[in-house]
């Protein structure tokens, strides 16, 4: 048997050089092939569509960025995961830009594979995780009021921070980093207040502890 000319790594890179170069829009199945030289039955072969293509790249783009934000958590450092966003974006521009595509309630529904489906849904509980790991270590407690503030802070913020400037295509300036630790100081240093023996501040304990 005569072994295949391209992979499955090759469509998924010539779909992200095409997006980084001229936008999501410029992705179809024909420029995708055109740009590998590749038959378009070598595409289907692989891809039911372009939606499943991009799906696909999307989620291994999340992957990537996840990486470090739970390496930050594993460490007891919440204050770096919250970090974490704004510093993969800055030197990651042109992949962070792909994670606009979807959002994670996108494959809740419509016909997309099941393996995909299970895919995004394990890495949105691997995140889940971290909050509860950081509200247990860092916030007396993984009740749904602590999971709120620790996804807040860890998420919410950073990636409200950054948003704007990846719809610019552009690398968050240094006063984004600012705002996140300044933010994720005051909301947990509340939170920790509210969920002491009269008001005292909690000390001890992993996540978020690091400044």
């Amino acid at each position: 048997m005569r072994p295949a000319l391209f992979d499955h790594a090759d469509f998924l890179g010539a779909a992200r050089d095409l997006i980084v170069e001229h936008g999501p829009g410029a992705v179809t199945v024909g420029s995708i092939v055109a740009r590998l030289k590749a038959p378009t039955g070598s595409f289907y072969h692989r891809f039911a569509s372009r939606d499943l293509l991009l799906g696909e790249l999307w989620l291994k783009t999340v992957l990537a960025y996840q990486e470090g934000f739970v390496a930050a958590i594993d460490a007891g450092d919440g204050l770096a995961a919250a970090l974490h966003t704004a510093r993969w974006v800055r030197a990651n521009l042109d992949d962070a830009c792909l994670l606009l595509l979807y959002s994670r309630h996108d494959f809740v529904q419509g016909e997309w594979p099941k393996a995909l489906k299970q895919g995004v849904a394990e890495q949105a509980r691997r995140v889940i995780d971290c909050f509860e790991r950081f509200a247990r270590g860092s916030l007396g407690g993984a009740d749904p009021e602590r999971l709120r503030v620790a996804q807040f802070a860890l998420a919410d913020v950073p990636v409200a921070a950054v948003r704007p400037h990846l719809q610019r295509r552009e690398p968050p300036p240094p006063v984004v980093d600012d705002l996140i630790r300044t933010t994720y100081r005051a909301v947990i240093a509340r939170a920790r207040r509210r969920g002491s023996p009269a008001g005292a501040p909690r000390t001890g304990g992993r996540g978020g502890e690091r400044t």
